[in-house]
């Protein structure tokens, strides 16, 4: 990997950080306004509607699901920036087999740990 190409790689990582940065903010920020609203004096906790009681569950799921989701990347993206800042040599490099990481594999997911073989056997291992 060049130069240039690592560079761009940065860019791309520094870029969805802040991007799922974001949606996390919005996610949390969605919940306190949702906690706020529910402390704000009203007796009954019940929607308008009782079919708006699984709606809301139903939203407060989806919420919890994409703020894990959204969480592990951002983990994954974390080690994949200290791994091109502090161990340049091993960003890029799958380390269950020492093989580089193919450059078009590197453009979709900057933060991929393993080559597309590699995550097959993790996937396989975590799995069973």
């Amino acid at each position: 990997m060049n130069d240039a190409q690592r560079k761009r790689l940065e860019q791309r990582l520094l870029d969805e950080r802040a991007r799922i940065t974001s949606v996390l903010d919005r996610l949390n920020e969605t919940a306190r306004s949702d906690d706020e609203q529910d402390q704000d004096g009203d007796l009954s906790k019940l929607p308008t509607h009782p079919a708006d009681l699984g709606s809301d569950e139903q939203q407060r799921e989806l919420e919890t699901s994409i703020t894990a989701n959204e969480a592990e990347t951002l983990a994954e993206i974390d080690a994949a920036l200290e791994r091109l800042y502090k161990t340049p040599e091993k960003y890029g490099v799958d380390p269950r087999t020492g093989k580089p990481i193919p450059m078009a594999r590197l453009e979709l997911i900057p933060w991929a740990r393993h080559d597309v073989d590699g995550q097959t056997v993790v996937e396989e291992r975590e799995g069973s």
